[in-house]
């Protein structure tokens, strides 16, 4: 009978919480829609709409996914691999002041993706201090990734972007990791999270191992001391500026290595460039772990959307990361391919070192 109570108590608490960040995320997202479409009909939009040929999911479809990335959440819950998530968006005022932000940017995107301004943030003083490629205003945002308005309204605008769903697809590198991590110490483990941004996953993974020794890596400033404030009730994290190119981290001295949501804005080149340092980073038999965007053919019906969201935001390298080969990839630099996992939009690739 306890076992019965404990497992409800647990489903509803989970429920309630997710429930609540997709009704307040969705709400955003539908009121961006409105203020876009108003902004087509009042004549402000000279800009072709985007196309495609090819499948779009209808919002019957999206939710009924949605729906089902929750059920494994939840049954992953369920089975141990993780505790009860606690997704930390902040008191009620925290959360209306970055809704401010991102509303408050929102004019600001639709002019500069009406003129296709994508290159504000290189200027005399960013020049030649980060790759040219990092240098733009990714998503036509303002600031691209190095202001603290910017680190401030990320969280907000990808969870608008899928729905509230950007955290429980973020947790299902977890498991992944849980199949290496178990029966260890995790004193003596070592993670690493390259493209770390506010933080957002060496949270989620600190709450399945808090003292887990994590190095978060990412190339702002800016992004680096939101992810310290998001952080700082953990302890056994360091978090530092660097390019994921050139990790300074020892060779083979990683048990596993994470990056969320980051390949798909780097070019093809830097891709191969990044698997390489993963590959010299990871200890024999270490992990990589993948989470990024759908690629073309993981879900044909979502094909349609993976067309239209470099139409409609800046994504310079989008398109050819959807064709992006990466078992062949990782294979040239010694790690292979375990499997790959879909996740709503999402999808979850996992690789091991080869001992």
């Amino acid at each position: 009978m306890d076992s019965s109570m404990n497992r409800l108590a647990m489903r509803a608490a989970y429920g309630a919480s997710q429930l609540s960040r997709v009704a307040w995320y969705v709400g955003h997202a539908l009121t961006m829609s409105r203020l876009a479409q108003n902004a087509r009909q009042e004549g402000e939009s000279t800009r072709p709409r985007a196309r495609t040929t090819a499948p779009i999911p209808n919002l019957d479809r999206l939710y009924a996914d949605m729906a089902a990335l929750f059920r494994q959440d939840l049954a992953n819950v369920e089975a141990g691999l993780y505790p009860l998530p606690a997704d930390h968006d902040g008191p009620l005022l925290t959360r209306l002041n970055r809704s401010g932000l991102f509303f408050e940017d929102l004019p600001v995107v639709h002019r500069r993706r009406e003129s296709g301004g994508h290159s504000e943030v290189l200027s005399e003083a960013t020049r030649g201090k980060r790759p040219r490629y990092y240098l733009q205003n990714f998503h036509f945002q303002s600031g691209g990734w190095m202001t603290d308005d910017s680190a401030q309204r990320y969280d907000t605008q990808v969870e608008v972007l899928f729905y509230g769903t950007a955290n429980a697809i973020r947790r299902q590198a977890l498991p992944p990791l849980s199949e290496v991590f178990a029966g260890r110490d995790q004193r003596g483990l070592r993670l690493l999270d390259v493209g770390c941004g506010t933080g957002r996953f060496l949270d989620l993974a600190k709450q399945s191992w808090p003292r887990l020794p994590c190095l978060g890596l990412d190339m702002s400033e800016a992004y680096i001391r939101e992810a310290k404030r998001h952080l700082k009730r953990w302890g056994w994290t360091q978090l530092i500026v660097a390019n994921g190119e050139a990790a300074p981290v020892p060779d083979a001295s990683q048990d596993a290595v994470t990056s969320i949501f980051m390949f798909h804005e780097l070019p093809p080149q830097v891709r191969r460039t990044v698997f390489g340092e993963f590959a010299r980073i990871l200890k024999p038999g270490g992990r990589l772990v993948v989470v990024d965007s759908l690629q073309r053919g993981d879900v044909p019906d979502y094909d349609g959307l993976l067309e239209l969201f470099p139409q409609n935001f800046h994504e310079p390298y989008y398109a050819s990361y959807i064709e992006e080969d990466f078992s062949t990839v990782a294979r040239n630099c010694g790690l292979a391919l375990t499997r790959s996992v879909n996740a709503f939009v999402s999808k979850i690739i996992v690789f091991d070192k080869q001992v």
